[in-house]
């Protein structure tokens, strides 16, 4: 009986082995894949092809080149423009928007005010207009002051002279609409986000994704 089990034993060692080797011998042999019908004994290059009115063609697709050339005088001229321009819109855009909120505000104040207590606000809503803005608007250039103004008019929904007229008198409006003049700008320049001033609403709308 022990020399049964002794055999039985040597047996299923053997056996174990075998199998072993013959599945390590068979992972390392894999049988022969069948040929790929859509290749043909030539086929020793594969591509992409595109299929032409029934023709198939071999296709690839070629590498970016990049071609740089001088710009033309009027191309150099319209970009350094519209570089000025967005230049502008960028500086200012911030001071007309702090400006609109104060302006709106004290309109909307002004509209709940009896008349005798209208000039004493406007006072003191002027002098926190003077500390916010006096410093860095003393910086800017007249072009883009001119810029400032149409923003400020886009804002507001009302310009510059019409803003003055109201707070501080037709007096005061008339003398800065004066001074302005002589800096080759107005007061009372429009602003129209659909024709003339579109270049600026285009900058303008790029600017406010920085606020949201």
């Amino acid at each position: 009986m022990e020399k049964g089990r002794f055999f039985w034993g040597r047996f299923l060692v053997m056996l174990m082995m075998f199998c072993g080797v013959a599945g390590h011998v068979h992972a390392q042999t894999p049988a022969p894949q069948p040929p790929d019908p859509r290749y043909g004994p030539n086929d020793t290059i594969i591509v992409p092809i595109y299929v032409l009115r029934g023709d198939t063609l071999p296709a690839g697709t070629l590498q970016y080149v990049y071609v740089d050339a001088p710009m033309p005088p009027a191309m150099r001229k319209r970009y350094e423009k519209w570089t000025r321009l967005r230049n502008a819109v960028y500086v200012t855009y911030p001071y007309a928007r702090k400006a609109g909120v104060i302006i709106n505000d004290i309109n909307a104040k002004l509209a709940t005010l009896p008349e005798g207590e209208r000039k004493a606000y406007i006072k003191s809503r002027e002098e926190e207009l003077k500390k916010e803005f006096t410093a860095p608007l003393t910086k800017l250039s007249v072009y883009q002051g001119r810029v400032l103004m149409k923003l400020i008019n886009r804002q507001t929904g009302n310009n510059c002279y019409e803003l003055i007229k109201e707070y501080r008198g037709g007096f005061q409006a008339r003398f800065w609409q004066t001074v302005a003049f002589f800096f080759n700008s107005s007061l009372k320049q429009p602003y129209d986000a659909y024709n003339d001033d579109r270049e600026i609403e285009m900058i303008v709308r790029e600017v406010e994704k920085m606020y949201h």
